[in-house]
């Protein structure tokens, strides 16, 4: 069973970065792509950031040049380093996990969600 913990939201000034964090464990974690997905209140779930085994990388377009994704194999962590906060940023995040190497498939394991609230 795939779990996956993450960490490191909260609430910070329009300019500002967090870092969210993501711990999982069940599996093999460098055989599999990783992503982070966020929601905001009465939108869609969006694909933000992913990551596939080769570290080949995915970004939504809003937040190109702001937000890096990376990988540890060895801690099995993926994180997010988000920079340049801007209010519409605000949505709870998910990490997820997909059952192959490629980011352009399908996740289908999800973490609890973490909130990230930034301030105009």
């Amino acid at each position: 069973q795939v779990q996956l913990v993450e960490s490191g939201g909260g609430l910070v000034q329009a300019g500002g970065s967090l870092r969210l964090s993501c711990a999982a464990s069940g599996r093999t974690f460098s055989s599999y792509a990783m992503g982070w997905f966020r929601q905001a209140p009465g939108k869609e779930r969006e694909k933000v950031a992913a990551i596939s085994s080769n570290r080949s990388t995915y970004y939504v377009d809003s937040v190109k040049g702001r937000f890096t994704i990376s990988r540890d194999n060895a801690k099995n962590t993926v994180s997010l380093q988000m920079n340049s906060l801007k209010p519409e940023d605000t949505a709870v995040y998910y990490c997820a996990a997909s059952n192959s190497g490629y980011y352009y498939h399908p996740f289908v394991y999800w973490g609890q969600g973490t909130q990230v609230t930034v301030s105009s």
